[in-house]
């Protein structure tokens, strides 16, 4: 059991920054399990994938864009609503922020909430957290799948199915065969799933495979170089959800209590999964969600910064 206090509020590592290329003009900004951006230089223009928590913090993903080139960033996609990935959107001075409908909806229903619970869960990954100017709002919405053109260079921009959040969405170069999952594929990091979807994931997984793509970008975990490295991410985070969501869904069916799924899910989740990163942060949230689906509640409960603080207490105490 976490000895470490709430969530990650203990954690004030800071961690190594990497800037790698997985194509041609395409770039991952990663962090030792810290949350991943990543990056596509077009002929004319430049797209970011996920911003960062802050403004401040997107500067560090801006500065190393400019070693790479001098292209203007025009695009800004969001994988998903998530303060961790939006709230520095400013930082890159962007013309377009581009998000899924759903996305922006969950923005609505739920964007100041999870930006107050966020911040208290990992202030570490909210540097400078007074640059932020408010909530993140698209410019651009889709539903289901859309083109942006880099000059020549065409980004599809789809949602492939629920996952992670009702929103979420994943930018493919096929000039390239690359993908940007966000936080649909994890790699030796632990999914967070608070507001997932974990009965629809795994066929959403299967969409995302069928690609065949010969690299990926992770929501966290190291930047995917070749195809056997994406499979094995994907398998990964196919086997955490499925002995996640088994172990829970067994829990509710014999009637047992929130405390009881915890301790069981702990009890075959730790064995395979306990050294990935923020696994400790994210299993009793995952636990609590797949408790609530496991027992019908398909929309999920708004994570408030008192909630958070009274679940951890209850399982985690």
């Amino acid at each position: 059991m976490s000895q470490q206090g709430f969530a990650s509020t203990g954690d004030d590592t800071e961690k190594r920054v990497s800037f790698d290329e997985i194509g041609p003009g395409l770039y991952a900004f990663t962090a030792e399990g810290d949350p991943n951006t990543g990056v596509i230089v077009g002929p004319d223009s430049v797209m970011v994938i996920d911003a960062q928590a802050t403004p401040v913090m997107a500067k560090t993903v801006v500065e190393k864009i400019r070693t790479v080139t001098d292209k203007p960033i025009k695009h800004v996609l969001l994988s998903h609503y998530h303060a961790v990935r939006v709230l520095g959107a400013s930082g890159f001075e962007a013309s377009e922020i581009i998000a899924s409908r759903a996305t922006r909806d969950m923005i609505v229903e739920r964007g100041q909430e999870d930006w107050e619970s966020e911040l208290g869960r990992f202030p570490r990954l909210f540097r400078a957290a007074e640059s932020v100017p408010g909530l993140t709002w698209p410019t651009v919405t889709f539903e289901g799948a859309m083109s942006v053109w880099l000059g020549s260079r065409e980004v599809r921009i789809m949602q492939v199915g629920r996952g992670h959040t009702a929103g979420d969405t994943i930018a493919w170069v096929p000039d390239a065969g690359v993908v940007f999952s966000g936080d649909l594929v994890e790699y030796h990091s632990a999914c967070y799933c608070g507001d997932a979807h974990l009965a629809d994931w795994p066929a959403t997984l299967d969409r995302l495979a069928a690609l065949d793509a010969v690299a990926l970008v992770p929501g966290r975990g190291d930047a995917l170089a070749n195809r056997d490295t994406v499979g094995e991410a994907i398998a990964l985070t196919r086997d955490f959800l499925s002995t996640l969501y088994g172990s829970v869904r067994g829990s509710a069916a014999r009637g047992e209590s929130l405390k009881q799924a915890f301790d069981a899910c702990r009890h075959v989740m730790d064995p395979k999964f306990k050294a990935f990163a923020i696994y400790e942060h994210c299993l009793p949230f995952n636990v609590a969600r797949a408790y609530d689906e496991a027992r019908g509640i398909a929309h999920p409960r708004i994570w408030t910064a008192e909630r958070d603080r009274q679940m951890w207490a209850a399982l985690q105490g």
